[in-house]
């Protein structure tokens, strides 16, 4: 078991990367930190001597006072330090830089400079250290206005608010999944270096945006699921999802076409191809109790009723939402929600169940966690 410890678990990256750890609790056990311990010896200290290994993403982006990143930033990875020395720590430390190192601005420059301040440690002491510059990194749940344009984006289109593009420059971007891959790949290397991080794509701010109005226009506005021409499309298409209010979104009620005949609905409207399946649940049972890290899912309830719950993985807040085959409704399941489905009615719930891509048995991204 491998103790890996997280400071700024609470942020962007060290949320995907703590829950991605978790994934593998067989492999990886993480250490709870919390920030205020940076000025509380004792603590840090204990944190520090629990560790096989330690992230180390805590820092600060933005201020109004530029002087307070270079402090802050610098301030932490001293702090870390004088730790390592008291405790005599010799494990694996990873630190996440960024490209900003290259544009000699002050977030960049406090970066290179705790960077530094890590390699010289790691020389003098013997232990481990990974120096990471990331490009720019997207995904579900990054915060607007502070961690990327597409999360500021993603905000904007969901609130139906206009976007404004300040410079069209070319971003080379990662995807959280894919960083979170490198840096737990990277845990149990033993090196001292600075490794460049390599970007997965690389788009225009306009091509972004672009992107994200087809995912506005299409899944916000018309239920429509768009095609993806790569990877790239269903990870920015994923990331767009997440910022969805999950309180008011869901459920969303079909067009139930009723005659003579019976009644007739459009189930799906998709661009893109994915598998359909089809459930009777007896009452009182409820399915369901996972999450998915990557996929696309939606419920239809056609007959029945049914209570759908989802809960974001770390949360506590539980949505529900109440669905009747007498006005057929869908909910999709965002990534890392996990979710569920039960019977609450007298007779046999009919659902009919799609996602985007087949059950692969040796790759299911399926979590069990009770909602």
């Amino acid at each position: 078991m491998i103790k890996v410890g997280v400071t700024g678990s609470n942020g962007f990256i060290g949320w995907h990367l703590c829950h991605n750890l978790g994934l593998d609790s067989n492999k990886f056990e993480v250490i709870e930190f919390k920030r205020e311990w940076f000025n509380k010896i004792e603590e840090l200290d204990f944190f520090v001597s629990k560790c096989d290994a330690i992230i180390h993403l805590a820092g600060l982006n933005r201020h109004s006072e530029e002087e307070v990143i270079y402090k802050t930033n610098i301030g932490l990875a001293e702090r870390l330090i004088e730790s390592f020395e008291r405790t005599n720590y010799k494990g694996q430390l990873i630190f996440s830089s960024s490209i900003q190192e290259e544009r000699n601005n002050t977030f960049g420059n406090s970066k290179k400079i705790a960077k530094q301040l890590f390699f010289n440690w790691a020389i003098k002491s013997g232990a481990n250290f990974k120096g990471l510059i990331i490009p720019n990194v997207f995904g579900a749940f990054g915060v607007p206005f502070y961690n990327s344009v597409v999360s500021t984006f993603c905000h904007q289109l969901v609130q139906n608010e206009i976007p404004e593009i300040e410079k069209d420059a070319t971003l080379n971007l990662i995807y959280i999944n894919d960083l979170v891959k490198v840096i737990i790949d990277l845990i149990e290397v033993e090196s001292i270096e600075n490794i460049n991080v390599n970007y997965t794509d690389s788009y225009k701010v306009s091509q972004l945006l672009d992107l994200l109005n087809t995912f506005k226009l299409k899944y916000f506005e018309n239920g429509q699921i768009p095609s993806f021409n790569n990877q790239f499309e269903t990870n920015l298409f994923n990331t767009f999802r997440s910022y969805f209010n999950f309180n008011t979104y869901f459920p969303i009620k079909y067009k139930n076409n009723i005659d003579e005949r019976g009644n007739f609905v459009e189930i799906i409207k998709l661009e893109t191809g994915g598998q359909v399946s089809f459930s009777t649940t007896k009452k009182g049972i409820t399915r369901g109790n996972h999450f998915h890290t990557r996929k696309i899912e939606r419920f239809s309830v056609i007959k029945g009723e049914a209570l759908i719950q989802l809960r974001k993985i770390g949360s506590i807040e539980v949505y529900n939402y109440y669905l009747s085959g007498d006005n057929p409704a869908y909910v999709d399941m965002p990534i890392w929600y996990t979710h569920n489905i039960k019977n609450i009615g007298e007779e046999e719930l009919y659902t009919m169940f799609w996602i985007n891509e087949f059950y692969d048995v040796n790759d299911p991204d399926t979590y069990f966690e009770t909602v």
